[in-house]
């Protein structure tokens, strides 16, 4: 217990609380307002837990800098449900949270009955490409760290993979609640959580016996790829190509994500 004490963590619980518990991780550079409308669909029927990451929202690490990595954040947030008490709860994470997500199925399988993952990845496969990445988060986390953050946040979202993201009317709001991070934090969370310094998980794919829901989007042909690779590997894994979304499916497109979200914990 002594490395949660590193974390102030900053989180929602909402709905039911007599009902089943759905823990939400979200995407680099959101927080916790990310899964207000999801939360609004699923509350009645579930208790809804939504945690600023380490690095995002209002979450403080009192730590060093290995407390934003992938194995420390998920023992922190494992600890978090310990002392929330819950014993075992339905998971839901997106992108930068969708592969902490699955490091957290397949090392605490027995904290998780049924998960769900948008737009997430088991890492890169090979020593070379994690360290490619490795240096080019480097660059960006120095960027962050010496920039205006609504010119990084623009530059970031200004790439290929959220191209549907940017044509929807509300991607100047998305903007708006981004600007709340702290960029020397982001900066942190990017160096430690970023996909150049996770560890690999694809060898572990098919041991994994969670019923996984993997979610992508029709636009997003980069993740709909790696996701139809992923459930070849992983038989307890189905896959759902959500039409109408691009990368950010539970923005770009609510009402059908929430519909087979609802359809798969049901």
């Amino acid at each position: 217990m002594e490395r949660f004490k590193n974390y102030q963590f900053h989180y929602s619980l909402t709905g039911n609380k007599n009902q089943q518990t759905i823990l939400f991780l979200h995407g680099f550079t959101g927080n916790i307002q990310d899964f207000n409308p999801i939360i609004s669909l699923l509350s009645k029927n579930y208790c809804c837990l939504a945690v600023d990451l380490p690095g995002h929202g209002k979450t403080r690490v009192s730590g060093d800098e290995t407390c934003y990595n992938i194995s420390n954040t998920a023992q922190a947030l494992i600890e978090l449900l310990d002392d929330l008490q819950i014993d075992k709860c339905l998971l839901l994470g997106y992108s930068m949270g969708g592969r902490l997500a699955l490091y957290m199925t397949l090392h605490f399988p027995e904290r998780f009955e049924k998960v769900v993952l948008e737009s997430a990845s088991p890492g890169l496969k090979t020593e070379k490409e994690r360290s490619h990445r490795r240096e080019a988060d480097l660059q960006l986390a120095q960027k962050l760290e010496n920039s205006n953050i609504k010119d990084f946040l623009l530059n970031w979202y200004d790439r290929p993979l959220f191209k549907s993201l940017k044509n929807s009317p509300h991607f100047d709001q998305l903007i708006e609640t981004r600007l709340a991070n702290n960029p020397l934090e982001l900066a942190k969370s990017l160096r430690n959580m970023g996909i150049g310094n996770q560890p690999s998980l694809w060898g572990k794919l098919a041991q994994n016996q969670i019923p996984i829901l993997l979610l992508a989007g029709e636009y997003d042909d980069k993740f709909t790829t790696i996701n139809t690779e992923i459930a070849s590997l992983c038989p307890a894994a189905t896959l759902d190509i959500v039409p109408k979304a691009g990368h950010n499916i539970h923005f770009e497109n609510i009402d059908q994500f929430g519909s087979v979200v609802r359809q798969f914990y049901d």
